[in-house]
């Protein structure tokens, strides 16, 4: 149970981080924030960000090994990758339609998560 709430968490988490590192240009491309100053920008993405770390901060806590969890450091790391990639894909599909995937695109994704499997072999 605390695999799966952590990989849970890992998810909301990287939706907040996908927002706060590249909402801001669909802000910007519907005429938001075209005029905002720079510093601005990047006390938004902060506020954004400060509610990832309130789920990646709780979730490798609980997902830890040595602290009950079932996976170690290199685990939790690349399930964070393998989950970052996946909600960065679902974002640039649902929220930036002109931004178009090509295959090589895939084939890196393929990759990291293959990064998945190595990882949990014994």
């Amino acid at each position: 149970m605390k695999g799966l709430l952590t990989v849970l968490m890992l998810v909301v988490s990287n939706i907040f981080m996908t927002f706060a590192w590249y909402g801001q240009f669909k802000l910007q491309e519907m005429k938001i924030t075209t005029d905002w100053p720079l510093i601005l920008i990047i006390l938004m993405s902060w506020g954004v960000a400060l509610f990832e770390y309130s789920f990646m901060i709780p979730a490798n806590r609980m997902g830890f090994i040595e602290n009950g969890g079932p996976y170690n450091l290199v685990q939790l790391k690349v399930i964070q990758e393998a989950v970052s990639l996946t909600v960065f894909t679902l974002f640039v599909i649902l929220v930036f339609r002109g931004q178009h995937l090509q295959w090589n695109h895939f084939v890196s994704f393929g990759l990291i998560i293959a990064a998945v499997f190595f990882a949990f072999l014994k």
